[in-house]
C-alpha cells in the first residue's frame, strides 16, 4: 500500500487491516490484577509504582454562590502530552495530514484515526522501557519544519484535574517521511472532513488538532457560493471579528463574568476521603450509580511500543451531547457558545458548546432543571440538523466514552431566548479558531464541533 490514501474507503481498509494485524485485546481485571498499579495503603489513591503516567485521586468542590460541597474522583496527570500533526501539501495547494491508526485501551472499536504523534513525555522518555515514539522527533526541539500552529489546550474539566496537551502542526520539511511505515499514511484534508461524518474513526486527539488549523483560505473558494449553508459558514471562518455581534475581547469579558459569579474552592483530597462513592474489587462507583466508574484492564497490542500493560480507565454512565446551536446572519454563521464550569478546568469555565451533558443526569428533571437549550437541540426538526454524529472520547483514559455531536439550526425564539442570558454569547467559528491558535479559553467539546463544522463545507 503507498503512503497516500485518497479515499474513506482506503482509510477504512487500512484501519481494518492494522486492527487485525496488531493481535489486539483489552479485557477487564480486577484490581489486584493489574500489574504495576496499586492503591496506597493510607491515601487510597491508585498510582503506578513508577510514580509516573496518572493517578486517581480526588477533588474537593465548594460552590460558592451556594456552599453546596461535594467530592468525587478524579484523574491527575501532570505531564502535558504532545498532539503533533505533519502537514504538507499536494500540487494544487489542499493540506495532507500525516496520521496513525492508534489503539487505545478504551476505544470504541479499539484503532482509531489519531495525529502523527500521541504522546506523553512519559512515553517518549521511555519510562515504559519499550519502543521509541516514532516521528516526535518533528516535534521537539530543534525542529526542522516549520510550525504552523502550537498551542496549550485542555481537557475534559468533569475528569482530569487540570490537565492539558500540547496541540502543534508542523509543516514537514521536503522529502520527509518518505516511507511513513504500516502505522502512519498521509490523509487529504477532504478525506478526513468525511471521516468526521462517521462515528468513532477520527479519534478526539485529532479533532482537537484540527479545530486549532487556519483552514480560512482553504475555505475562500467557497465563500462564494451565494447564500448556502456552506458559504456561510466559509465566511465564518475568517480570522477577524468582522461580522460577529462581539469582539474576542468581549467575549472574554463575558466569560469572565461568569467565573467570577460561578466561583468555586476546589482542592485535591485522598481518593480514600471522596464521599458517596465506594470502592470495589473491580470497580470504583457511584453510590447512585450516576456520572462513571473507574475500572482496570489489560492490553495487548502488537503495533504499540509497549505489547502488553495493565491501566485503570474512567468509564462514563451513558453517552453525552454535546451541540451548537447556530444561525446565519447577513451571509455569516455565528455558533452560540456557552461558559461552561467544571472542577478541573484551570480557569474554572471555558467557551463550550452550547449544550454540553450526560443526557442521563436529566432525566426525569423537568424543562426548568435541564440544561438550558438541551430541548431545543434533541427535539429540532431533521431539516435544521445540520450535524449529528456519535465520536469518541479519549481511549487512552477513558473506556468507551462518547458524545452525539450536533450543529443544530436555532429558530427564532430560541435565537431570541439566547440574547437575554449572558452565560451565552454568539461568536463565528473564526473567532473560536483564533482563540484556539494562542491556548485560548475554548473547550476541548467545543474543538469537536469545530472540527465538525469543517465537514459542511
Amino acid at each position: 500500500m503507498s503512503g497516500l490514501l485518497h479515499r474513506p474507503d482506503e482509510v477504512r481498509r487500512w484501519i481494518a487491516e492494522r486492527r487485525s494485524a496488531d493481535g489486539l485485546g483489552v479485557r477487564r481485571v480486577p484490581f489486584d490484577r493489574m500489574e504495576g498499579w496499586r492503591f496506597h495503603p493510607d491515601t487510597g489513591n491508585l498510582a503506578h509504582v513508577s510514580g509516573r503516567f496518572f493517578s486517581v485521586e480526588g477533588l474537593r468542590i465548594r460552590h460558592g454562590a451556594t456552599e453546596r460541597e461535594w467530592s468525587r474522583p478524579v484523574i491527575v496527570q501532570p505531564e502535558s502530552g504532545i498532539l503533533g500533526m505533519l502537514v504538507r501539501r499536494d500540487r494544487a495547494g489542499e493540506p495532507e495530514f500525516l496520521m496513525q491508526v492508534k489503539m487505545e485501551p478504551g476505544n470504541f472499536g479499539l484503532v482509531q484515526l489519531s495525529p502523527t504523534v500521541q504522546a506523553t513525555p512519559s512515553n517518549y522518555t521511555r519510562v515504559h522501557a519499550g519502543r521509541g515514539v516514532r516521528h516526535i522527533e518533528h516535534f521537539l526541539p530543534p525542529r526542522s519544519g516549520r510550525v504552523l500552529t502550537d498551542a496549550l489546550q485542555s481537557e475534559q474539566g468533569a475528569w482530569f484535574d487540570r490537565k492539558s496537551n500540547r496541540n502543534i502542526v508542523v509543516e514537514a520539511p521536503d522529502g520527509v517521511v518518505a516511507a511513513p511505515g504500516d502505522d502512519h499514511r498521509w490523509i487529504p484534508l477532504h478525506t478526513l472532513k468525511a471521516l468526521l461524518r462517521e462515528p468513532d474513526l477520527v479519534n478526539m486527539d485529532s479533532r482537537s488538532v484540527l479545530a486549532c488549523l487556519p483552514l480560512h483560505e482553504t475555505a475562500e473558494r467557497a465563500s462564494d457560493a451565494g447564500e448556502s449553508f456552506g458559504a456561510s459558514l466559509a465566511r465564518s471562518l475568517r480570522p477577524s471579528d468582522a461580522g460577529a455581534p462581539h469582539t474576542i475581547g468581549e467575549l472574554l469579558t463575558r466569560l469572565n463574568d461568569v467565573r467570577a459569579d460561578r466561583w468555586a474552592e476546589v482542592r485535591r483530597i485522598a481518593l480514600g476521603q471522596v464521599d458517596g462513592w465506594h470502592r470495589e474489587a473491580d470497580e470504583v462507583r457511584h453510590g447512585a450509580g450516576r456520572h462513571f466508574r473507574i475500572i482496570a484492564v489489560t492490553a495487548h497490542a502488537s503495533g504499540r511500543e509497549v505489547r502488553r500493560w495493565d491501566q485503570p480507565l474512567l468509564a462514563p454512565v451513558g453517552v453525552g451531547v454535546s451541540a451548537f446551536l447556530v444561525r446565519r446572519v447577513e451571509g455569516v454563521l455565528h455558533v452560540l457558545v456557552g461558559a461552561h464550569w467544571e472542577p478541573g478546568l484551570a480557569a474554572g469555565a471555558e467557551l463550550g458548546p452550547t449544550v454540553q451533558c450526560d443526557t442521563g443526569d436529566f432525566a426525569g428533571l423537568s424543562r426548568e432543571q435541564r440544561p438550558p437549550f438541551l430541548d431545543a437541540v434533541l427535539t429540532a426538526p431533521e431539516k435544521r440538523v445540520r450535524y449529528d454524529v456519535v465520536q469518541s472520547e479519549e481511549g487512552g483514559r477513558f473506556h468507551h466514552a462518547r458524545s452525539r455531536y450536533m450543529i443544530v439550526e436555532a429558530d427564532a425564539p430560541t435565537a431570541a431566548e439566547a440574547e437575554a442570558d449572558p452565560r451565552f454569547s454568539w461568536a463565528t467559528p473564526g473567532q473560536l479558531i483564533g482563540l484556539c491558535q494562542s491556548s485560548g479559553p475554548v473547550s476541548v467539546q467545543a474543538r469537536t464541533l469545530l472540527a465538525c463544522l469543517h465537514t459542511l463545507w
